[in-house]
């Protein structure tokens, strides 16, 4: 069975890597035909919902933990 993994990077995007669909609150699919994608939890990508590194230029900053 293939799984999917989604890791919290600190200051950074959340990477989901494994099978993935992905779609807006519209219902609208993406295309994703990456092994992984890095989606922006700063708000500033250019690109979202994926992750274009403006989180390094906008002082981003969290380090979420799991309990």
């Amino acid at each position: 069975m293939s799984e999917t993994k989604i890791r919290v990077r600190d200051n950074g995007p959340f990477l989901v890597e494994g099978p993935i669909t992905l779609e807006d609150a519209a219902g609208n699919s993406y295309t994703v035909d990456k092994p992984t994608i890095a989606l922006c939890r700063c708000g500033h990508s250019k690109n979202r919902p994926f992750c274009d590194g403006a989180h390094s230029k906008c002082n981003f900053e969290s380090s979420e933990r799991a309990s």
